[in-house]
């Protein structure tokens, strides 16, 4: 009876979480990067003591944020730059997705290949933005009303959303379907 002990099932479902924190504390190590190194390291700086509570949230090690802003007033550390993608998904969802890359071409082709699988292409810039607005928080928040998204748009809405969370330069994506405004957090 193989795949029935206590130890396989413990084993497998710590490695999905430990996969999953893994690609959490990544996305706020590179954001920290990138705050620090704008705010010169100073911690008192509102963008970067934002970057820092939203990783405490989610629990992120002290050690952690501190080599992250560390890294970010390194001499050699890599030019981070900030990218908002928007796209319009099954349904007529509109996506925007948040992106932080060292290289924004290979960036830009990796998304606009992800999201062709699915049958949805990139927009030029403004075109979704419309039906957001920006918070104060640097985050974006749906106007009403939402889209409703249901049947196979649904599924194949939630596996666009799955797949931009899974990448490595995808920090958050935000959406105007109901049940789907912030992911990516």
């Amino acid at each position: 009876m193989s795949g029935h002990s206590k130890w396989s099932q413990i084993k497998r479902q710590k490695s999905a979480t430990d996969a999953a924190k893994s690609r959490i504390f990544a996305r706020y190590a590179r954001l920290i990067a990138l705050e620090s190194k704008k705010a010169a390291g100073n911690a008192s700086a509102p963008s970067l003591s934002v970057a820092i509570s939203r990783a405490k949230a989610a629990n992120m090690p002290k050690e952690n944020i501190e080599r992250a802003v560390a890294k970010g007033m390194a001499k050699d550390s890599g030019d981070f730059e900030r990218v908002l993608y928007e796209a319009f998904g099954p349904g007529g969802a509109a996506l925007l997705i948040d992106a932080l890359t060292d290289n924004k071409n290979r960036t830009t082709q990796e998304i606009k290949h992800l999201l062709i699988t699915h049958g949805v292409e990139l927009s030029a810039p403004g075109a979704a933005s419309w039906a957001f607005s920006k918070t104060s928080d640097g985050s974006y928040a749906p106007h009403e009303p939402y889209v409703d998204v249901v049947g196979p748009d649904e599924e194949r809405l939630e596996t666009i959303l799955t797949e931009l969370d899974e990448h490595a330069d995808v920090q958050r994506v935000f959406s105007n379907a109901r049940g789907y405004e912030n992911t990516g957090d």
